[in-house]
């Protein structure tokens, strides 16, 4: 299984191109061993069964609440009945799934490592990323290139205000996972954006937008 990241707390696991969007899900597994935290849950996630084995799962977290993240839940919900975490300030959850709440500034540990969870909407209302040691998973708020697709002018906005107050302010060699496509790092994202910033834009921007072309 490839290890896009590790540390001397932990390590991550990356299952990319899963199903039909080609979404990435994640592995968190303590360095000394125990149970493993999954994020996200797509369709595919057959995969992610493989790659657990026989590890115990100690709880679920989904980035946000768009389907194409959620498509593989009842693949995974069959492995493992491990609680499962969405945004404290998400929208549009199935109750059934019975979701527990993860609020701004929330942490909880991978065996001796901390996650911190950071609100960052836009995307959806309750968008979160997830920092620990040196790496972001930011579901589909930041992508190399961007940030994900906005559906109004108001939610681009804010969706660039996470990015820029919250996740800007991590260190530049943070390495950012993203819930599609490849990897990028906070201090190159921050380079891109600055070529945005610096040119003017139609006030009804939004949908598909790219820091160097938009």
């Amino acid at each position: 299984m490839p290890q896009i990241y590790a540390d001397e707390q932990v390590a991550i696991e990356l299952l990319a191109d899963l199903g039909s969007f080609a979404n990435n899900a994640y592995i968190l597994r303590p360095a000394g061993g125990g149970a493993a935290t999954v994020v996200d849950v797509p369709e595919g996630s057959e995969a992610v069964v493989a790659a657990l084995g026989d590890t115990p799962v100690e709880r679920i977290v989904v980035t946000h609440s768009h389907f194409d993240h959620w498509r593989g839940f009842d693949t995974v919900r069959g492995h493992t009945d491990a609680p499962v975490f969405a945004g404290a300030e998400e929208t549009n959850l199935e109750p059934s799934r019975a979701i527990r709440p993860l609020a701004d500034g929330a942490t909880f540990a991978v065996g001796a490592a901390t996650v911190e969870v950071i609100h960052t909407p836009g995307h959806t209302p309750g968008s979160i990323c997830l920092r620990l040691g040196g790496a972001v998973l930011t579901g589909d708020t930041l992508f190399p290139g961007g940030p994900g697709r906005s559906g109004s002018p108001e939610t681009l906005r804010q969706e660039i205000e996470s990015i820029t107050t919250r996740l800007y302010a991590l260190p530049e060699e943070t390495l950012v996972l993203p819930g599609h496509g490849p990897s990028t790092t906070i201090g190159a994202s921050r380079r891109e954006y600055e070529i945005f910033a610096a040119k003017e834009h139609a006030p009804d921007l939004q949908g598909d937008v790219l820091w160097l072309e938009s």
